[in-house]
């Protein structure tokens, strides 16, 4: 089973009969490991992003007036 389908498992559950406190606390964790698994994709998606402006200019995306990463 993926962890997305224990999360919705999960839910599933606790929309009907509830959670007991361990499950709680697996979901609470797998939840976490999911959203972190999502927003390195992103990071990753937009650390190979380039932006080219009017004049044809390549620039990574973040690097004017701000911080990268």
């Amino acid at each position: 089973m993926t962890r997305l389908e224990r999360i919705n498992e999960l839910a599933r559950k606790a929309k009907t009969v509830g959670l007991t406190e361990e499950e709680i606390a697996e979901r609470d964790v797998l939840r976490r490991e999911y959203v972190n698994a999502v927003l390195g994709n992103v990071r990753q998606q937009l650390d190979n992003t380039y932006v080219v402006d009017e004049q044809g200019n390549k620039r990574k995306l973040g690097e004017k007036g701000g911080e990268q990463g």
